[in-house]
């Protein structure tokens, strides 16, 4: 579970009345009735970069999902159970409405403006940041109630005088050994794809999509090695819509051996629509704005389907997933040193006060002294006791808890190495646990162990799993809010599809299981005001075996670092259950030993014994 620093400073309430004043003012004036500000970006990021953090800027609240929609005398920002809490908080004292929606792709907000506005009046959204399939839903709700639609104006860059230019940080390569398929590889792959699809041309903008197809990498959205970029995947070559100031010579040069050139990064939509009139185009719709959709030249024939590099990018080779599991051996030695200080600092009892602000700083550390690594792969999440239980919680030095006395401690954390992507929550102790506590820990344990344990035919929709982890909390009368699993990219964003272990997400066949695919297990419990938890590994699918009923996989646990048995309450384990952790503990502590010494091999040795 991941949420990234906002870029933003946090607006007073004058503020925030301030601006949502000058943009009613600017709908006046454009004659529009109510408009949408969506947490999106030319390229439909989940993570944004400061230029188009329009929503937060308007009303303060910082989670990665939520739309905001204001008229002449209503302002709400809908967002998913996942930041009730946080949003209750950052929106107190604005007049901005919390308007709850059971997940994040629910179009909830689409319904309120079909049943709030009359027939004649006006909604308007920026089209360049604007998905095309929710566009079109849009489009339908609005016209049934005879309401109009512009997508022609930005009304936020109006009223945003100091609005964030575009980031200028650097492309580099992310080359061999960890590319184990070459650019012009993929670049061939791509277009026998394309070609099965009767497609010529290829649109991309999706921004992990572009680095993974090019082996680039960059840094212009937070935690995520990602650079803006469009491009366009022709029979003969393929261009790259982005900032030439940000391609260093010698990459261009490589770049144009096989067969890429640059091209700038304004110039994607002009591109589309002088494509040749007898183009075959593929574009994947949820994937593409509406903006970039109504560039394409009317004449083009658009093949509309998912970007095959989505699909290639989430199967990690076997180059690909050996980088994965030699990045969860550093990653795995660099918590042990982390929590061995963390434990020795809980034990001190002269220390001075320990927050939550400190746990960032020294688990950051602690990375950062391993081979290949680049930067957190997410602002880590440290929650003691009532804060556990904000999904997605973020202490700040002017907001947090001091950890002391009894409780919880949850820590979700990661980083980015150059070999691959790393995202791992424990829970501990801090003093005395209740056996509630107890309780709740070894459910959401006994659901990270059925869904690591399961075996299941290739092709199976990844939704159609959830239920595994939630039927022991279900079980005990006890759901949590958000999605038990997400894909994680190589290198690349924490987030990444197509496949997606929730509840919420529809069972569609891009959403199939696949070998080599990474996915995060999850499952918690929260009980607001008093403690949450969540434990965290991810996974990768491999092969099992072949039966009469098709080809079958299993999940391998990648994560390597220990789940604290003090936390557990024993007599709610089954003896397959017991093995299951004393077997996971032996694997970590043979893998991990060779990486640490000293205070960190003792904790290490001390939280792996058999119970």
């Amino acid at each position: 579970m991941t949420s990234p620093d906002s870029t933003l400073p946090m607006p007073t309430t004058t503020a925030r009345d301030q601006r949502l004043a000058q943009l009613r003012a600017a709908m006046l004036r454009a004659h529009v009735d109510a408009c949408i500000i969506p947490s999106s970006d030319p390229h439909l990021s989940e993570y944004l970069p400061g230029r188009w953090q329009g929503r937060e800027w308007l009303t303060g609240f910082t989670g990665s999902v939520g739309t905001f929609i204001a008229t002449g005398d209503f302002a709400g920002c809908w967002t998913d159970a996942r930041y009730w809490t946080q949003a209750a908080t950052e929106l107190a004292g604005s007049s901005v409405q919390l308007m709850k929606i059971p997940s994040g792709a629910s179009l909830l907000h689409i319904d309120w403006l079909a049943a709030n506005l009359a027939p004649g009046q006006t909604v308007a959204v920026d089209a360049r940041v604007l998905g095309l399939s929710t566009a079109r839903l849009l489009a339908d709700a609005l016209k049934a109630r005879g309401v109009n639609l512009r997508t022609d104006i930005d009304l936020l860059d109006t009223v945003w005088s100091e609005r964030p230019a575009l980031p200028p940080a650097p492309v580099f390569e992310h080359a061999a050994p960890f590319a184990s398929t070459s650019r012009a590889g993929k670049l061939a792959a791509t277009r026998a794809a394309m070609a099965k699809l009767g497609a010529g041309h290829h649109f991309i903008s999706t921004l992990d999509d572009i680095a993974w197809l090019f082996n680039l990498r960059g840094a212009d959205v937070s935690y995520n090695p990602v650079f803006l970029a469009h491009a366009l995947v022709a029979p003969d070559g393929a261009t790259l819509f982005v900032a030439e100031a940000k391609v260093p010579a010698e990459l261009r040069a490589r770049l144009l051996l096989d067969g890429v050139t640059l091209a700038p990064y304004a110039d994607a939509a002009g591109a589309l629509a002088v494509l040749p009139v007898d183009a075959a185009l593929l574009i994947d719709p949820r994937r593409i704005t509406a903006g970039m959709r109504d560039a394409i030249a009317p004449a083009v024939k658009v093949i509309e389907a998912i970007n095959p590099s989505t699909f290639a990018k989430s199967k990690k080779s076997v180059f690909e997933a050996a980088h994965v599991r030699a990045t969860m051996e550093q990653d795995g030695a660099a918590l042990c040193e982390f929590f061995a200080w963390l434990e020795a600092e809980l034990a001190n009892p002269v220390r001075a006060p320990l927050t939550e602000v400190a746990i960032d700083r020294h688990i950051t550390a602690a990375r950062a002294r391993r081979p290949g690594f680049v930067s957190p792969s997410f602002g880590t999440i440290a929650g003691f006791n009532a804060n556990g239980a904000v999904i997605h919680y973020r202490a700040s030095d002017a907001a947090h808890a001091v950890i002391e006395g009894d409780g919880l401690l949850l820590i979700d954390s990661g980083g980015q190495y150059l070999g691959g992507t790393t995202d791992i929550t424990r829970v501990v102790p801090v003093g005395a646990t209740s056996e509630a506590q107890r309780s709740d820990f070894t459910l959401v344990l006994k659901g990270v162990i059925a869904l690591s344990s399961a075996r299941f035919p290739r092709g199976t929709r990844s939704p159609m799993l959830d239920a595994l982890a939630r039927a022991p909390i279900w079980a005990a009368g006890i759901d949590y809010g958000h999605g038990t699993g997400h894909g994680v990219g190589f290198f690349l964003n924490m987030h990444e599809g197509p496949q997606s272990i929730s509840a919420s997400a529809m069972p569609e066949p891009h959403t199939a299981m696949e070998e080599g695919m990474i996915t995060s297990v999850e499952p918690g419990i929260y009980r607001p005001g008093r403690w949450g938890i969540r434990i965290e590994n991810l996974v990768l699918n491999v092969a099992l075996d072949a039966t009469e009923f098709g080809d079958w996989l299993r999940f391998e646990t990648l994560t390597l670092c220990p789940i604290d048995t003090r936390c557990l309450h024993l007599p709610l384990l089954r003896a397959d259950e017991i093995a299951w952790i004393n077997d996971y503990h032996a694997t970590v502590r043979a893998r991990l030993a060779p990486h640490v010494s000293g205070a960190a091999a003792a904790w290490l040795d001390q939280r792996t014994q058999e119970i």
